[in-house]
């Protein structure tokens, strides 16, 4: 009896989140086992799940009775028993009997549950009884000698803890760790505990994960007490009561439910076998009824949420069908545009087809001309032949040329039409630079003249405040003056008062036989003496007010040096102002000094652009001559023949001899040195010159 109400004492202590079970309420194994034998028609488990939970039962019962016989035993030798040792003893009966109670509650309900769902034969959902039992049981058996964690918000207790770490032992569970962190609805640690082991069930791993965990257990005692369920053997013989478990489908929501509020008490009216049949049955069509309604509110549920996702789907896919289409039309204006620019460029290459052809025709018929011309006179038409083929082998070269010259005029002409426009922006963004320091410099004259007014100012109140303190310096004399004045009148009372103290002993000496006659003397010398003293009084009281007036003035004093300091630190304001001020103007003349700089490089830029508009005229101006145009050289006027050929000049395009167009000179629409004329030699020699200088 002792050892029982122990044992109550530690349980009341302990005070556990889960309901104890008393052990009369819930059969033993081997009832277990002959109601299991009695009544095998109705229970419809697998056959190695019995083998394994009779297995299970029959060395728990076997552990229990060595553990009681072991204890009684020591119970009976040990003579001095404290009251620690009872204390553990009655705590580990407790504990057995805890881990026993939540063992047979769970056979209990994986029975019920299986057997539910086998005679059900679907998927089994939320709302089903049996499996929310089921979880509840489960629940408190991994709550069992859990170890309180203290927070600063209080104290902590939860069982997600130790479901945390089979995240790290198995990877295949790192899916289910995050879709309960993602769930937004969850914000307990219970909650979050709650809609794991849903998941785990619903994937069929549920025993496996804890096994996982049970074979870590160095890293489970630091959630659990060494008397917990899932320390022992117990958790052990769950997880293989666990494995029958897989045959069961089970499609849980988690949206909907409140996870986090929901109240974990076992229902044991689920437990006990009633008597009439045909009542069970009734209530077995009517429970499938109604679980036939909750799977079809589920799937409706389901499908809802589908067809929303369907419709934003469908909404993503018309934007991204109306974007794409925009780009459809975008790209099919690009083609319309591309094709017409082929086409134009069709055209303009038919329209060169046609002029080589004309040309051609046109050399043709002048070699036919010359041929018969030739077949007249053979005898040196060979050689002319021979000549005129060379001549035409090294126009066409020429024209060649040309046409690459043209090209390249043509890419220089955009060239220095881009650095027109760079040069521009330059300017304009020099004028904009121009305007903003002209402004700075206005607002820096403001600031001067305000610091000036400031420097007038202070300097006014400089003075008005040496002037009083040369009236306070006045006053102060005057003080000194009147005070040295009362301290002579003073020392005088004091003579005057040692003068009559002296006289009274003189007296006294004298008239020391003579009392009787010189009483109505002494009385009067009393009141003279009260007289003095209270002049002395009256004077003492003149002194301390002289003294006031001296600590007053003190203070007058000590208020003036203080102000005078103050002054002081408002002329060290001043000399930095004027510091500053003279730092302003020397940034002033510096950006005054950059003003000018950088109207001499606008000057120059705005040369420069002079000097490239007259080039790009002067470009403009000049036209390529062609061969049937030139008969005579343009410098010397000379004709040309066979002898004296015709040259291009690269530069103004007209056509010279040999001996007037020997120079050649770097062009920038050239890489090489090209032949030049002796003009535009010395005119490109003189612009290179001047720019250098």
């Amino acid at each position: 009896m002792a050892e029982g109400e122990s044992c109550t004492a530690s349980a009341a202590e302990g005070k556990e989140d889960f309901e104890i079970i008393d052990k009369t309420q819930i059969p033993n194994a081997t009832e277990l086992k002959s109601q299991d034998q009695g009544r095998t028609e109705e229970g419809r488990w697998s056959a190695p799940i019995l083998s394994l939970a009779k297995k299970a039962s029959e060395n728990l019962a076997l552990s229990y009775g060595h553990a009681l016989k072991s204890a009684s035993l020591v119970g009976f030798m040990s003579k001095p028993v404290s009251n620690d040792t009872t204390a553990k003893t009655s705590a580990r009966c407790h504990a057995m009997e805890e881990r026993a109670n939540l063992m047979n509650m769970m056979k209990l309900s994986i029975k019920t549950l299986i057997q539910s769902a086998l005679s059900l034969g679907r998927t089994l959902d939320s709302d089903f009884p049996p499996l929310q039992q089921f979880f509840v049981v489960l629940e408190h058996c991994l709550k069992h000698g859990l170890k309180v964690k203290k927070t600063f918000i209080g104290q902590n207790k939860s069982f997600f803890g130790p479901l945390e770490l089979v995240e790290k032992l198995c990877p295949e569970a790192s899916d289910i760790a995050t879709s309960v962190k993602n769930l937004p609805e969850l914000k307990t640690a219970v909650g979050r505990g709650r809609a794991w082991l849903y998941l785990a069930l619903m994937q069929k791993k549920l025993a496996d994960y804890l096994k996982v965990l049970l074979d870590h257990k160095h890293l489970l005692s630091e959630f659990y007490e060494p008397d917990a369920l899932m320390m022992e053997e117990e958790g052990a013989v769950i997880v293989g009561l666990l494995v029958g478990l897989n045959v069961i489908d089970a499609n849980l929501c988690l949206k909907g439910e409140d996870l986090d509020s929901q109240v974990g008490v076992i229902d044991f009216s689920l437990y006990l076998k009633e008597t009439q049949d045909s009542d069970g049955k009734q209530d077995g069509g009517i429970t499938a009824v109604l679980d036939q309604k909750h799977y079809v509110e589920e799937l409706n549920r389901h499908l809802s949420c589908t067809v929303a996702d369907l419709q934003n789907k469908i909404d993503c896919l018309e934007k991204t069908n109306s974007k794409l289409q925009e780009e459809l039309a975008a790209a099919t204006d690009r083609i319309g545009s591309l094709q017409e620019e082929q086409q134009q460029l069709k055209q303009q290459n038919e329209l060169i087809r046609e002029r080589s052809e004309k040309s051609v025709e046109v050399t043709k018929e002048d070699t036919k001309v010359e041929l018969d011309t030739y077949k007249q006179s053979r005898q040196g038409l060979d050689e002319m032949y021979s000549d005129v083929w060379k001549q035409l082998k090294e126009e066409k070269k020429i024209r060649l040329e040309l046409e690459k010259e043209l090209e390249l005029q043509i890419g220089m002409k955009t060239e220095m039409e881009i650095a027109m426009k760079l040069l521009e922006k330059d300017t304009h963004e020099k004028q904009d630079t121009l305007v903003a320091l002209r402004q700075q410099l206005e607002e820096v004259k403001a600031i001067n003249l305000q610091m000036f007014h400031k420097s007038q100012n202070a300097e006014c109140s400089l003075q008005q405040k040496t002037e009083a303190i040369s009236s306070f310096e006045g006053k102060t004399n005057e003080m000194m003056s009147s005070m040295k004045q009362m301290e002579k009148r003073l020392q005088h009372a004091e003579k005057a008062r040692q003068a009559a103290e002296e006289r009274c002993n003189k007296m006294k000496q004298e008239l020391a036989g003579r009392l009787d006659s010189c009483r109505q003397q002494m009385s009067q010398l009393d009141s003279k003496c009260s007289t003095l003293e209270k002049e002395l009084k009256s004077e003492k009281e003149q002194r301390q007010t002289l003294q006031r007036e001296l600590h007053q003035e003190k203070d007058a004093t000590t208020l003036l040096k203080t102000e005078l300091q103050q002054m002081e630190g408002l002329k060290k304001e001043l000399r930095k102002l004027q510091d500053e001020k003279q730092q302003l103007e020397k940034v002033c003349e510096e950006q005054e000094q950059a003003l000018q700089e950088m109207g001499l490089h606008l000057s120059q830029s705005k040369l420069k652009m002079e000097d490239i508009k007259e080039v790009n005229k002067a470009l403009k101006g000049h036209t390529w001559l062609k061969d049937d145009e030139a008969t005579h050289c343009k410098q010397c006027d000379k004709e040309f023949s066979i002898s004296r050929r015709k040259h291009h000049c690269r530069n103004c395009g007209d056509i010279f001899c040999n001996t007037c167009s020997s120079n050649e000179l770097a062009l920038p629409s050239y890489p090489k040195p090209v032949r030049v004329c002796d003009t535009c030699h010395t005119l490109l020699l003189q612009r290179c010159s001047s720019n250098s200088s």
